[in-house]
């Protein structure tokens, strides 16, 4: 027939495109940074007296507890040692006591002038010799003892603890250079990263004249985006921001606390770090694929009157949000912007019809099309 399927004329219907309408809504301003991952304690496990490893009595990589036995070292020449200063102890204590007794059984004479005062200065300076004599000897025997007990080398903090660098046989000492393993707190660690300084005071002058507003009570919650781009699915916390710019690099350093209990970050490792910071109180998203970059701008396609497109400059904002483009300029509330369908659109300025458009949905007039898909292969087979 003379009249096609659009209708009287042969006219083509309207293109049938996807749209959203835009609302405003408080857009946390995310900020995407790299970091690298440092342990949360770490603890250096070393000899603090001389001695040959009898036994290592830990596996490596394994977790160990504060107090815990890691090597034992040859201890026979310090238990004899500490028995000596004992032995000098009790001889002291024994001289002390002569001393004492001495001082005790003339101090009558003295007092009746039936020796002379010199004598008995020189029996009371004999017996405070003899005290102190006491007090070296304990503390030599102390010192004794709390070598003793370096022999048995201990964990100093609970944590994982690495490859020991030293086996049974070997002979080490305080003066040691090498650590003899290391114990490192993982089930949180820290994240340190750096920002611009620039990034900072544009984001400190935004906030002071009320552009921005900042991020909740005051916490910003850190995200970490692993090596394969998937997230954590704990936040952080960020802990502090240095006060001092890197002179070499304009870089202000910040570290974040995040829990690793499934330890799937490593100390050493590099991550992304995704904060935010402030907030847009009256913020536009918009999907990704709406937004047409170019190096003149960029630019959305908003239906105007009569359902008829037309090219809008908008200004965006830092990094997309969940795929998700931050407009901070160039629309109002109700502008219905076209996400999909524009393949359909091919005469420009031509009037189109807008649907609501959905995230994963198929694009628009598709289900039309699969539908009168099985009726059209039907007539075909009957031709």
């Amino acid at each position: 027939g003379a009249a096609g399927a659009g209708g009287p004329g042969g006219g083509m219907p309207p293109a049938e495109v996807g749209v959203v309408t835009v609302a405003s809504q408080s857009v946390a301003l995310q900020s995407e940074l790299p970091g690298r991952v440092s342990a949360l304690r770490v603890a250096q496990v070393r000899a603090r007296v001389s001695g040959v490893v009898l036994q290592r009595q830990f596996r490596e990589g394994s977790e160990v507890k504060a107090g815990q036995v890691l090597y034992q070292l040859d201890s026979a020449p310090y238990r004899a040692a500490m028995e000596s200063a004992q032995a000098t102890v009790v001889k002291a204590q024994a001289t002390l006591a002569q001393a004492t007794a001495q001082v005790e059984r003339n101090k009558p004479l003295a007092e009746a002038n039936a020796i002379s005062k010199q004598e008995f200065t020189t029996l009371v300076t004999t017996q405070r010799q003899a005290e102190a004599d006491v007090g070296t000897a304990k503390a030599a025997a102390e010192t004794a003892r709390i070598n003793l007990a370096y022999a048995t080398i201990t964990a100093p903090i609970s944590g994982r603890i690495g490859q020991s660098s030293v086996t049974e046989g070997a002979l080490v000492g305080a003066a040691d250079t090498t650590a003899l393993a290391t114990i490192q707190q993982t089930a949180s660690v820290y994240v340190n990263f750096t920002q611009s300084s620039t990034d900072v005071l544009r984001l400190r002058k935004a906030i002071a004249s009320k552009q921005l507003r900042a991020a909740g009570d005051g916490s910003v919650p850190v995200r970490i985006v692993l090596e394969d781009g998937s997230e954590l699915a704990k936040p952080g916390k960020l802990l502090f921001s240095d006060l001092t710019v890197d002179a070499t690099s304009g870089q202000i350093t910040l570290r974040a606390e995040v829990p690793n209990a499934d330890g799937l970050l490593l100390p050493g490792q590099f991550v992304r770090v995704r904060l935010s910071q402030a907030e847009l109180p009256s913020g536009i998203l918009l999907p990704q694929q709406a937004v047409t970059r170019t190096n003149q701008g960029d630019t959305v396609l908003v239906v105007g009157e009569g359902g008829k497109p037309g090219p809008r400059p908008v200004k965006l904002g830092g990094n997309a949000l969940n795929n998700q483009w931050v407009i901070l300029d160039g629309l109002k509330e109700g502008d219905q912007v076209i996400v999909d369908g524009f393949q359909k659109m091919m005469v420009p300025g031509a009037p189109v019809k807008p649907v609501p458009w959905a995230p994963g949905a198929a694009p628009a007039g598709a289900a039309a099309a699969a539908a009168s898909a099985p009726a059209a292969a039907a007539s075909a087979a009957a031709k």
